[in-house]
C-alpha cells in the first residue's frame, strides 16, 4: 500500500511540476543552434527563402539558426522527418505549399500534417506567373485562352515536376478554363524555364523568384498573375481570375514543429519571426525578388493550411492526379 501511495504522489508531483518544467525549457531556450529543413534540394526558391529567415531569426530569439536540406518524394522525406523529431523546438520545418497538397497525392505519407506537426507561423507567399514563349501568336491573357481553346490538345505546358505547385496551378487552369493542353514534368523550375524559353514547351506556370530574371531576354511573356490580386512585380500583368474566374493560388512558405513542442517555445519563435518580417530592409529585400511578406499567428497559420488542403483535395480529385 506505502509503494502504491508513494508512486502515486510522485506521478502528482510530476504533473505538476510539467508547466514549471515547460516555462522553464522556453526561458532556456534556445541554448544551442536550431535547425531549419527544407524539404527540397538545395538552389530552390525555399531554401534561399529559409536561409533569409535563418540570418534573421537566429539573432531575434537569441541563438542561431541553421538551415538543411532533406530532399525526396515531393518533400515527403523532410517533411516525416521533423513531424518524427524530438518536440524540443530546434528542429523546425520550412512548410511549403507540398504540405497541403501532398496529402491528396500521396496514399502514405507517414506523416500527418495536421496532427503530427504543429504550426508556428506563416512567413511570406509568392505569386505564379503564367508564362508563354515569346512566338506563342498571343499577347494577352484573353488571346491566349482563346488559342489553346482553339487548338485543344495541341499545347503544351511545362512543370516543376507532378505534383508540384506549377503542375496544380496548371491543372486548375484547365479545369477552371475548359482547356485541354498536356503536361510535360520537369525535375525542377530550371529546366522547365529552359525549354520554354527554347520554344520547345509554350507554357508554364512560376514562382515570380525564376521568371522575373528571364523577362529581359525577350524569350517570355508574361501574362497573368495566379493570385486574384495583381503583383507589384509585374506592373500591369492582370489576374488569371480577370479571365478565368475563381482562379486564385499563391505559393506559401511558413515554419512548422513537431507536434508537443511547448506552447511558450511556438510563441516566442512566432514573436520572433513577426519581428524579422515585419523589418523594412527585410520586407523590401522580399518585395524585391517578388516574394510577399506575410506574418500570421500560430492559429491563423492553422486554419488556412486546413482551407489549402482541402482545396488543393478538390483540384487533385478533379484532375485525377496520383503519385504513389
Amino acid at each position: 500500500m506505502l509503494k502504491i501511495t508513494r508512486r502515486f504522489a510522485q506521478c502528482m508531483l510530476a504533473f505538476a511540476l510539467a508547466p514549471w518544467a515547460a516555462g522553464a525549457a522556453a526561458q532556456d531556450y534556445p541554448n544551442r543552434p536550431v535547425r531549419l529543413l527544407v524539404p527540397y534540394a538545395a538552389g530552390s526558391t525555399t531554401t534561399n527563402l529559409a536561409q533569409m529567415l535563418a540570418e534573421k531569426l537566429g539573432p531575434a530569439i537569441g541563438g542561431s539558426v541553421y538551415v538543411e536540406n532533406k530532399p525526396g518524394a515531393g518533400g515527403n522525406v523532410g517533411m516525416q522527418f521533423i513531424a518524427k523529431s524530438t518536440p524540443d523546438g530546434y528542429s523546425l520545418l520550412m512548410a511549403p505549399i507540398g504540405i497541403a497538397i501532398n496529402p491528396s497525392l500521396y496514399n502514405n505519407l507517414g506523416y500527418d500534417a495536421l496532427t503530427d506537426l504543429v504550426p508556428v507561423g506563416l512567413y511570406a507567399a509568392v505569386p505564379n506567373l503564367l508564362v508563354v514563349n515569346a512566338d506563342v501568336p498571343a499577347r494577352s491573357l484573353e488571346e491566349f485562352i482563346a488559342y489553346a481553346r482553339r487548338n485543344p490538345g495541341k499545347l503544351n505546358y511545362a512543370s516543376s515536376g507532378a505534383g508540384s505547385s506549377s503542375h496544380l496551378a496548371s491543372e486548375m487552369l484547365k479545369s477552371f478554363g475548359a482547356l485541354d493542353i498536356v503536361h510535360v514534368p520537369y525535375k525542377g523550375g530550371g529546366p522547365a524555364m529552359t525549354d520554354v524559353l527554347g520554344g520547345r514547351i509554350q507554357m508554364l506556370f512560376d514562382q515570380t523568384p525564376g521568371v522575373l530574371p528571364q523577362l529581359a531576354s525577350g524569350r517570355i511573356r508574361v501574362l497573368g498573375v495566379s493570385t486574384a490580386a495583381p503583383s507589384a512585380a509585374v506592373p500591369g500583368v492582370p489576374p488569371v481570375a480577370s479571365v478565368v474566374p475563381g482562379f486564385d493560388m499563391s505559393v506559401w512558405f511558413g515554419i512548422m514543429a513537431p507536434a508537443g513542442t511547448s506552447p511558450e517555445i511556438v510563441r516566442k519563435l512566432n514573436a520572433a519571426m513577426v519581428q524579422v518580417v515585419q523589418e523594412p530592409a527585410f520586407r523590401n529585400a522580399l518585395k524585391t525578388m517578388g516574394v510577399d511578406p506575410f506574418t500570421s499567428s500560430p492559429e491563423e497559420f492553422g486554419v488556412y493550411l486546413r482551407k489549402e488542403k482541402d482545396k488543393w483535395a478538390k483540384v487533385v480529385r478533379e484532375a485525377r492526379i496520383t503519385l504513389d
